[in-house]
């Protein structure tokens, strides 16, 4: 699987720059590529109590639809955060768009303090297969946590991707933590963060990478606008689970109901 890591600054508040810079990034993408990945809220950028609930769209909505007719042009995937409205709720979303639709939808579960006042909780993490391998997803803060992790590995994910909106002085937290969510679950992690500043001041860490199933850094970037491409060689799976396999050996199971759905989706819900 070839991958391409797409690190931008994106302007908050404003949909329609981020949604024409997304679509040319796609539209620039190379000929044998599977998978392109952006940041947290890459639509839209980081909300406020005043604009977040005019920035969310539904999965219908207009940015959604034209993210697709960009995928299915190209033929390939995308990975991109958003601001989701559903049923009076607002979330913090990342979707898996492929030619065939959104194949995948993962709702932050672990909100940073400063976004709890303004958008919903997620209650479930989930997995899906794309071109034969079973692909998980988080969202910046949740990479922390060492269970969000090892739910989406205990869902059969093989390459868990992280979109990621992390600022300084934060950015060592999360490259530490990706290296760590690879190594202790013997799987492929891939981040890609947001560059240049935000409101309020922030600076972004930039820092996407991808880490291999041994915890070593493939590939690393700064803090500028770039992208990255990797081939992902999935037998490194199976070498570094051939002596010891950490899901295997564990001895304590994560709680929660564990669905499969008929499009080849599995879910794990929170207790």
């Amino acid at each position: 699987m070839k991958v391409e890591l797409v690190q931008m600054a994106g302007r908050d508040g404003d949909t329609a720059h981020n949604l024409q810079r997304t679509l040319a990034a796609i539209a620039d993408c190379a000929p044998d590529s599977d998978l392109l990945v952006f940041a947290e809220t890459q639509l839209c950028g980081f909300p406020n109590a005043d604009n977040v609930r005019q920035l969310a769209e539904p999965l219908d909505g207009p940015s959604v639809q034209a993210l697709l007719s960009a995928v299915r042009e190209r033929d390939v995937a995308v990975l991109v955060g958003m601001l989701e409205a559903d049923d009076g709720q607002v979330y913090n979303s990342s979707l898996l768009i492929t030619p065939q639709g959104v194949a995948l939808r993962y709702r932050k579960t672990h909100l940073w303090p400063d976004e709890r006042d303004l958008v919903t909780a997620g209650d479930r993490f989930a997995t899906v297969e794309w071109r034969g391998r079973r692909i998980g997803l988080l969202i910046c803060y949740d990479i922390e946590f060492p269970e969000t992790a090892r739910a989406l590995a205990s869902l059969g994910a093989e390459l868990i991707l992280l979109c990621n909106g992390n600022m300084d002085p934060y950015g060592p937290v999360h490259r530490n933590a990706l290296i760590a969510r690879a190594q202790e679950n013997q799987v492929f992690a891939l981040m890609v963060n947001r560059v240049g500043t935000g409101e309020g001041g922030l600076v972004f860490a930039g820092g996407s990478a991808v880490v291999d199933p041994f915890g070593q850094v493939l590939c690393e970037a700064g803090r500028d606008e770039c992208r990255l491409a990797l081939r992902l060689d999935f037998q490194r799976l199976q070498a570094a689970r051939q002596h010891y396999d950490y899901l295997a050996d564990c001895r304590l199971g994560l709680p929660g109901e564990r669905l499969e759905h008929p499009d080849g989706r599995r879910e794990l819900l929170l207790p």
